[in-house]
């Protein structure tokens, strides 16, 4: 097996390559003037498995272009299977049509990829893995909650009171809450499907004296989050974690998420950012053993 961190990732690349024991084929990269990018493999790969490792983080439309350029010369270079890890999936939240007329975006990504010759995609906490599942490769959609649960584990939190926004994130709560040993709600959530903004219900919590950590699979422009943490503030929690798989937002955002109440913003390394305090490495070098 074969290991090209891409770009996008190439700290977490090289992580997987050193766990895995593959050789690694660097990626030469450059961007042109007018914004094009300039791939080269610089590695052979011929009759090899090579697993393909570029987040699609912001920017995303460049960290795709990058990810099928990758593909296709693999392909073209005679690779014998190819997997992508793309740790951060993105367009998958458009995984539907949610109004007439609109672009389903997330199976148009998937068939420009099998197109690209992938024969396989690993990704981590996709927005509805159960839409990828019926797409046209097969999908391996990972969950990173445990290693955030273990990481609070291992600072003190154990018994901390797990919490989730949304029904459909409840099993991020129930995840987390075996790790930690502690009792687990959700937040129910509502979104605009026009706006795209997102109200809470202010539901009791018991929380009172007691440190609670919320779990999210994003947190990009921090709104829902800010209006939970300050929610469960009121409700009397000691301290309040803020925790995400993939941390997407500002050090604008941020600070408006400490600032309402939140004593640190925790996330993983499938996309890099300030706040990337845990690595998904293990998990997906686990996923690729299989």
């Amino acid at each position: 097996m074969i290991v090209v961190p891409g770009p996008a990732s190439t700290e977490l690349g090289k992580l997987i390559a050193a766990e895995l024991k593959s050789r690694e084929v660097p990626v030469e990269f450059k961007r042109f003037p007018d914004g094009e990018s300039h791939i080269r493999l610089e590695g052979d790969v011929q009759g090899e498995d090579v697993v393909i490792v570029q987040t699609t983080g912001p920017p995303q439309n460049e960290n795709l272009i990058q990810l099928f350029l990758l593909s296709d010369t693999a392909r073209d270079l005679g690779a014998k299977t190819i997997t992508v890890v793309v740790p951060y999936f993105a367009y998958a939240r458009q995984d539907k049509r949610f109004r007439s007329g609109e672009c389903f975006s997330a199976k148009t990504i998937v068939m420009l990829l099998q197109t690209c010759g992938v024969g396989k995609i690993l990704t981590v906490n996709s927005h509805n893995p159960a839409i990828l599942k019926t797409l046209s490769l097969p999908i391996k959609d990972l969950s990173a909650i445990g290693l955030l649960a273990e990481h609070f584990k291992k600072h003190g939190f154990e018994k901390a009171f797990s919490l989730s926004m949304g029904k459909k994130g409840l099993d991020a709560a129930v995840e987390a809450g075996k790790v930690l040993g502690g009792s687990h709600d959700y937040i129910p959530t509502q979104r605009d499907t026009v706006t795209g903004n997102v109200t809470i219900e202010k539901k009791p919590l018991p929380v009172k004296d007691k440190d609670v950590i919320i779990f999210d699979d994003i947190i990009s422009s921090g709104g829902t989050m800010m209006k939970t943490v300050a929610w469960v503030k009121e409700e009397g929690a000691k301290h309040v974690y803020a925790a995400c798989v993939h941390p997407l937002l500002t050090e604008e955002v941020k600070g408006k998420i400490l600032k309402s109440g939140a004593d640190e913003v925790v996330g993983t390394d499938t996309v890099h950012s300030s706040v990337s305090r845990v690595s998904v490495a293990p998990l997906i070098v686990q996923a690729l053993k299989k």
